[in-house]
């Protein structure tokens, strides 16, 4: 028997072969309390406590985009983000660390040599991890692999993380793509094989204190071949390995939209839960002036409550229609229909970029209605605008950047989106 077949051969059985989407999602949101609870200590050390990443371990949600054959439950997109949303909403940091861990199992799936990813998932099926794509380190050319290089920063997910997958330059002379152009690869190193700087939480950054978004160096560490790949994955015209290797259109390979979706389930997540905050002031709190009455049914309140939730609910809405879409789009990719094409993947992520924009909004009116008590340390609805804070800033964010190349892709101009 080759090589190939006997990979081919053996299963890795999910530790709960009849989870359902339902019962993944229900469990999500039954843990928002004490999600809630860990907020302090999460800021404090820089991702979310242990105990609480052991709960979410055993619920099986690093699972849900894993292949069924190799210990996945191989569920859908909007049930992935469905149950990062309910994370979020308990803490928006851990649910930006845990979504963007978390979902990388898909690319690995779609892209990595099967004998790479039977590496990766054995014994026991277990992989998430951080994918940093600028290439900040160098693969030098070996016998059998690379050794492997360099500092990436803001990998979130890294303290919680199995693996960490990094892009790095091809070292040698070999090192050029058919343009000429320097050649990039993604390399997946085990967690133990790395240092993780203690460089996040604690106020290091403004808001996501909790996402473990900690600087990541490797030190010349051996990668074998079958762990990397060419770093080509935004210019592919035909479905990506994966979907045939699984058996599932959903590793088709199309990145822009599901990467993107990772940072705007936090936000929506931070609406959610900043809106149970603002419900609690104005059913607990009388206006300032007389005749003093219970603020929720003053209009001077039920119009910031009623605008930030139809912004929230416009915001989830649109982000689980894209989540379909990508669904729809790779499924008819795969069947040979009219393919997921670069311009369809460049529009669902300035879609995405929208369903951020009208959560942040919802925060921002949230915030100028909850008073100036809701400013102070410690308050929830403070964290909540700090960590928003962080998407409004962040460069894929930028949504007249993506416009202009959105519009380069849909007229044929030469593009440089990822």
């Amino acid at each position: 028997m080759t090589e190939s077949a006997n990979l081919q051969a053996v299963e890795l059985e999910p530790p709960e072969p009849g989870l359902t989407p339902d019962e993944v999602v229900a469990r999500a949101r039954a843990l928002i309390p004490e999600i809630r609870e860990q907020q302090d200590e999460a800021e404090r050390i820089g991702t979310h406590v242990a105990a609480l990443d052991r709960k979410f371990e055993d619920a099986g949600f690093y699972r849900i985009l894993q292949p069924r054959r190799f210990g996945g439950y191989e569920f859908d997109l909007p049930t992935f983000w469905k149950v990062t949303l309910a994370i979020a909403t308990g803490d928006p940091g851990t649910g930006w660390g845990v979504n963007l861990g978390a979902h990388h199992a898909l690319v690995l799936a779609a892209f990595f040599p099967e004998e790479g990813q039977r590496e990766v998932w054995s014994p026991a099926g277990n992989y998430h991890g951080p994918h940093r794509a600028p290439p900040t380190g160098l693969a030098e050319p070996v016998d059998g692999g690379y050794v492997v290089t360099g500092t990436w920063d803001y990998c979130s997910g890294a303290p919680h993380s199995t693996h960490v997958m990094v892009n790095a330059m091809r070292g040698g002379t070999d090192g050029r793509d058919a343009r000429g152009a320097p050649a990039a690869l993604v390399a997946v190193i085990p967690t133990g094989e790395v240092t993780i700087v203690d460089d996040w939480g604690g106020g290091a950054t403004l808001g996501m204190n909790s996402s473990g978004s900690n600087t990541v160096r490797v030190d010349h560490v051996f990668v074998p071949e079958h762990r990397t790949t060419a770093w080509d994955w935004t210019r592919w015209t035909e479905p990506a390995p994966g979907a045939a290797l699984h058996g599932n259109p959903m590793y088709c390979g199309r990145i822009y939209a599901l990467y993107h979706g990772g940072l705007v389930v936090p936000v929506i997540g931070a609406a959610r839960a900043a809106l149970e905050e603002y419900g609690q002031i104005i059913t607990t709190k009388n206006t300032y002036m007389p005749p003093q009455v219970p603020r929720y049914t003053h209009p001077d309140h039920q119009r910031p409550y009623g605008y930030a939730l139809a912004l929230t609910d416009s915001a989830e809405g649109l982000l689980l229609h894209v989540a379909e879409l990508i669904m729809e789009y790779s499924q008819r990719w795969v069947d040979g229909g009219e393919p997921f094409s670069r311009e369809d993947d460049a529009r669902l992520f300035g879609m995405l970029q929208q369903s951020g924009q009208l959560a942040a909004r919802a925060i921002d009116v949230i915030w100028a209605a909850a008073s100036s008590s809701a400013a102070k340390h410690g308050q929830r609805i403070q964290r909540y605008y700090r960590d928003v804070s962080m998407y409004h800033g962040h460069i894929a964010a930028q949504y007249l950047n993506i416009a202009t190349e959105v519009t380069r892709v849909h007229f044929g101009l030469p593009d440089t989106l990822f």
